[in-house]
């Protein structure tokens, strides 16, 4: 190997056997630094070694040099932390959530950069990064629902959102320690005000038409050994259409959470249900549609009031329907999931004219939220006569001589 050394022994310059190019090394502070002069010539090497080796110096000298605690660190402080402090208050689906994003995506980009390194720069390379597709990309897999060719897809705004959303949390973890003097501003420098899209549902003819494919596959499924998981699914559509859940709610819901009460003010007879799910403990009062399936779920089930009301994913099964009576699409494109019938549970009380509070409070959210995802199904809740208000004009009187 060849050794060359310049001003005063600080850089080495060194070309391996095997290559024409030189190299060149230093240390500083005790830490050795190594780059490439992509130079043949000895005397042009020379010139960029000297110039990197300036750069360094100044580096060192503004602090720019010490990486100090990496993002890595600061996640595993993060995750420790976080896990413990908001436990009983943060669901564990909802803290494993912030663990596989960091896992995953955030980690693998920035997992070895210093903490002093991330600006709002790094923030918009991650974007595009997650935008990007990846050069190895495995187009022969099949969809299993489809059957065809798996394509490379985007991430959706609010899965990149809900990334940011992670890395920021860590660096306000890394700042609380003092790790970092203060957080870069990782917002979207392009964002537009986004247009507020109404939320898939199934217009009333198509949720008749969906339970009815959802029966027919109960009492004649395609196996006879789905015929449980089959009748469990038609069941859940007309609980979930009846009731607004959430799907994580319906998910965490036992049999000692529900009881069939005579309700006083609509002589009718209804579910009361204790839910738990992303808001903490609520409660919701059920329409009268969702009795009959729940008195079935316990004929067939005998279960004890611990069990798990939908101790089953029905996700395939549901989605091989919704396919089947061509209803996975509406008609702006968006698929439709099981929790498009919490979307048509407040679709159809809107549009029976139920009170939007009332509605909110059943389903455990806010009036806004309602009216921003909801809005087109308002029409029949405003009142004309307090709209078209006209005021009476006065007559002009000419007085005549």
């Amino acid at each position: 190997m060849e050794i060359h050394k310049i001003l005063g022994d600080k850089v080495s310059l060194y070309r391996r056997p095997n290559s024409s190019r030189w190299q060149c090394a230093t240390s500083i502070n005790g830490k050795q630094y190594r780059t490439t002069t992509k130079k043949s010539s000895l005397s042009a090497a020379e010139d960029v070694a000297e110039d990197w080796y300036m750069e360094l110096r100044n580096k060192d000298r503004f602090g720019e040099l010490s990486k100090g605690k990496t993002f890595r660190e600061a996640a595993k402080k993060f995750e420790a932390e976080y896990e413990v402090i908001t436990s009983g208050r943060r669901s564990p689906k909802w803290v494993q959530g912030h663990k596989d994003r960091l896992r995953l995506h955030l980690l693998p980009f920035l997992g070895s950069k210093g903490l002093k390194e991330i600006t709002s720069g790094v923030g918009q390379e991650y974007r595009a990064h997650r935008m990007t597709k990846p050069k190895i990309w495995d187009e022969k897999s099949f969809d299993e629902t489809t059957g065809e060719p798996r394509q490379w897809k985007h991430p959706a705004r609010n899965t990149i959102h809900n990334e940011v959303v992670t890395m920021s949390m860590v660096l306000k973890t890394a700042q609380r320690h003092g790790w970092i003097d203060h957080i870069p501003d990782l917002s979207d420098p392009y964002r537009r005000q986004s247009k507020v899209e109404h939320r898939p549902w199934f217009t009333p003819k198509e949720y008749k038409q969906f339970y009815e494919a959802t029966r027919a596959n109960a009492a004649n499924p395609k196996y006879p050994r789905f015929k449980w998981y089959a009748e469990q699914l038609h069941d859940y559509v007309l609980i979930m259409a009846n009731t607004g859940l959430r799907p994580d709610e319906a998910k965490l819901l036992e049999y000692r959470d529900i009881e069939i009460v005579d309700d006083e003010r609509t002589e009718e007879t209804i579910l009361e249900l204790e839910v738990r799910g992303k808001r903490g403990v609520g409660y919701c009062k059920s329409m009268p549609g969702a009795v009959r399936p729940f008195k079935r779920m316990l004929k067939r089930n005998t279960p004890e009031m611990t069990d798990r009301l939908f101790p089953n994913d029905f996700k395939k099964m549901l989605n091989n329907i919704l396919h089947e009576q061509k209803l996975k699409f509406d008609r702006n494109g968006k698929a439709r999931t099981a929790y498009s019938l919490r979307h048509s549970y407040i679709c159809f009380r809107l549009l029976e004219g139920a009170d939007i509070y009332q509605v909110a409070k059943n389903c455990r959210t806010s009036v806004e939220m309602i009216e921003k995802h909801y809005a087109a199904h308002l029409k029949d809740m405003i009142d004309t006569s307090l709209v078209n208000v006209r005021r009476k004009r006065r007559k002009m009187r000419l007085d005549i001589d």
